[in-house]
């Protein structure tokens, strides 16, 4: 049971550790839960206790970040949709870094960001569309790199300067430009990853495995080495189906000029 109303350290407790992990926004406390939110991510969450040593709770209202989340929900009253146990302050704090990640990444924040940023910017030039372009591609690097917890799922590697926000669909290809900025038509990948990715010589199944072009060198093929395969929701695995035609497309493409 959640301890009501929260004692001083539960209270401290949980504020802590929402502000520690992006939401400092303190929105009142109701039957022990505390409400928190962020002026950078459009969600909130609650907070309690069952006392000063746990375990610890987090109530959660955002189904996409539920789903992300792949945690078993605690069979116990309170707000929001799901509802997920601790028994230690550690495990909360893990947990709500991811919840921020995702939060800052859900679909329609990056695009909300873009439009903010571009509301007052002409596009009547090509060089002025392309300033506009710049700022939705590093937009859409910064959620991938939130999204992805700053490293390539493949590989491991997580030195920035080597990491490029793939799309799944391209950019020009985009009906929209919500699409364009959605986390889920994109994956962070290494540098030679994206490469062979983006001109659909490597491709991915559903299971996240991938799927080489037989145009690829055995040089090539062993270059291109991974640890796993990447963890991909339904709408990676949608969008993904265009990518292996594109792929096929490509290799057909390929064949016939010779």
């Amino acid at each position: 049971m959640v301890e009501a109303p929260q004692s001083f350290i539960v209270r401290e407790e949980c504020v802590k550790a929402a502000s520690q992990n992006g939401f400092r926004r303190v929105l009142g406390e109701e039957a022990g839960w505390a409400a928190f939110g962020s002026t950078t991510a459009e969600s909130t969450f609650h907070l309690g206790a069952a006392g000063g040593q746990g375990p610890w709770f987090l109530a959660l209202d955002h189904a996409g970040v539920i789903v992300e989340l792949g945690l078993t929900a605690a069979d116990m009253p309170g707000p929001g949709r799901v509802r997920l146990a601790f028994d230690s302050l550690g495990e909360l704090y893990g947990t709500l870094r991811r919840v921020y990640e995702l939060t800052i990444s859900l679909p329609d924040a990056p695009l909300r960001e873009f439009e903010t940023q571009v509301a007052d910017l002409p596009r009547t030039t090509e060089a002025e569309r392309l300033v506009v372009q710049r700022i939705g591609q590093d937009i859409f690097r910064a959620r991938l790199m939130d999204y992805w917890q700053g490293y390539c799922p493949l590989t491991g590697i997580s030195d920035p300067a080597l990491l490029r926000a793939s799309h799944i669909i391209p950019w020009a290809a985009c009906e929209s430009d919500a699409e364009r900025l959605d986390v889920h038509n994109g994956l962070l990948l290494s540098a030679l990853w994206d490469a062979a990715f983006d001109r659909a010589l490597v491709t991915f199944d559903d299971l996240g495995k991938p799927e080489f072009s037989p145009e690829l060198s055995e040089t090539a093929r062993s270059a291109l080495r991974w640890r796993s395969p990447i963890s991909l929701t339904h709408e990676h695995r949608r969008r993904l189906v265009q990518h292996r035609e594109r792929a096929r497309s490509a290799a057909i493409h390929r064949n016939s000029d010779f």
